[in-house]
């Protein structure tokens, strides 16, 4: 563990967490997704969830987002009870997700797209929007304030003006987290942030995500299969496999569990302690 991620580990287990995701079972017609599944997330941290294919991992953050409903379990934010809200109510708490396939609009600008992470803060009708005047106006201006702030957040100002589907696969991918930060989110769900990118854009992502825990303070959860990436940014670690999580701790103690090991590369890589 590093240094940085050793003072936020000390001041997370003082927090009250932000999140409780609580004795979760989530089932289709026979098959078991998740399997009596808990954590927490507490404030400022970056809680990583990783496991093989088929884990539940994916199926966590459709809890999380009101895609799904368990059949069994507890999951609360802020004090507010998620289960049963559909997705836009949930994101209106500030739960913000990006997707691992970019889900962007990809003939509209890089501000445009950033502009329509903000559709939570226009508090006004139809006709204030076409009008333009009063309120519209100054709820459009501070928004676009808002959205170039991210702009500048994520470097994206050489682009800002360029249709998203002509950018760079990692420049789009950074757009898509620039518009999950732009609902002013309090809790911020990457669904395998570096999936598809080349070494550099991955090392440029990674530095992003730690500006956003460090600097912004904002808790997050993170699916990733890229372990070294996971090693090094993540405060806390739960490892899935078949639904259930075998092993929630620090990079070091996951690292070092022959469980989790074994998980991901089989029984003859177990790690054996020298007396």
């Amino acid at each position: 563990m590093t240094a940085t991620q050793a003072r936020h580990s000390e001041h997370t287990q003082e927090s009250t967490p932000v999140l409780r995701f609580e004795d979760v079972v989530l089932g289709f017609e026979g098959v078991t997704a998740l399997n009596g599944v808990s954590f927490t997330v507490n404030q400022g941290e970056l809680f990583a969830v990783i496991g093989p294919n088929g884990a539940g991992k994916t199926s966590i953050f459709n809890v999380l987002s009101g895609v799904y409903r368990p059949q069994r379990g507890a999951v609360r934010f802020g004090g507010e009870d998620l289960l049963g809200r559909r997705p836009h109510a949930i994101a209106r708490l500030g739960i913000a997700r990006t997707f691992q396939n970019i889900e962007l609009f990809s003939n509209l600008t890089v501000l445009d797209n950033l502009m329509l992470g903000r559709h939570h803060h226009h508090p006004y009708g139809v006709l204030a929007a076409f009008a333009w005047l009063g309120k519209a106006q100054r709820n459009e201006r501070a928004n676009r304030r808002a959205v170039e702030e991210i702009v500048d957040f994520l470097e994206l100002t050489q682009w800002r003006r360029f249709p998203v589907g002509l950018l760079p696969y990692g420049v789009q991918k950074r757009v898509e987290l620039g518009r999950a930060l732009a609902s002013e989110p309090k809790l911020l769900l990457l669904d395998e942030p570096v999936a598809g990118m080349n070494l550099e854009e991955t090392e440029d992502m990674a530095r992003f995500i730690l500006d956003i825990r460090d600097d912004l303070g904002l808790p997050m959860v993170m699916v990733e299969h890229q372990m070294g990436l996971v090693m090094d940014l993540a405060d806390r670690i739960m490892v899935m496999d078949f639904g259930k999580p075998i092993r929630t701790g620090t990079p070091k103690d996951v690292a070092t569990d022959p469980d989790v090991v074994r998980a991901y590369l089989g029984e003859e890589h177990r790690v054996v302690e020298k007396p």
